[in-house]
């Protein structure tokens, strides 16, 4: 499955560096000497793979010379461009109570008496709380805050979260 985990801004300066939104909770991990981002598909290309020549930090974010980036002509034709991974690259997290989006999404909800909820469609990540957003059988969506008090049980191995909703939650 692959993983958005930056996003070209602009260029910066004239030589062909490009500013990137960070996209990841690890960015140091991420965004280091020869790391490779695939590109695409998109709608204009075929997709492709960028890999880190040079980075830096500047207020925050990465600026990034990518070695197929020859030159600010070329930089500019990057804006707007999506850098994925493969998370099959991505190790686990270590604490047993910390997962990755991409771990979530597809597993089903089951409340804590047995009954089928949905199907994690995506995680919002919320001033207060991550959100699970499930995906409910009659193609709603419910906002379910991921706390351990609503959310007890996450069986990645099974397929499955444990929801213990407060009454009227799955109503909203």
């Amino acid at each position: 499955m692959l993983l958005v985990v930056g996003k070209i801004l602009r260029p910066h300066g004239i030589r062909g560096e490009l500013v990137v939104e960070v996209r990841t909770d690890e960015p140091e991990d991420r965004f280091t000497v020869g790391s490779v981002f695939d590109t695409g598909p998109t709608e204009d290309t075929l997709g492709g793979r960028l890999t880190i020549e040079s980075v830096r930090w500047h207020q925050g974010r990465p600026l990034i010379f990518f070695a197929e980036v020859p030159d600010r002509n070329a930089a500019e034709e990057l804006r707007g461009l999506l850098l994925w991974v493969d998370s099959a690259g991505i190790a686990a997290p270590e604490d047993p109570d910390e997962f990755h989006d991409h771990q979530l999404v597809g597993l089903d909800v089951v409340t804590v008496g047995g009954d089928k909820v949905g199907v994690v469609a995506r995680i919002d990540h919320a001033p207060a709380s991550d959100m699970l957003v499930v995906r409910r059988e009659d193609r709603t969506t419910s906002l379910v805050p991921f706390v351990r008090a609503i959310v007890p049980t996450v069986d990645v191995a099974g397929g499955r979260v444990v929801i213990d909703p407060p009454d009227g939650l799955l109503d909203l």
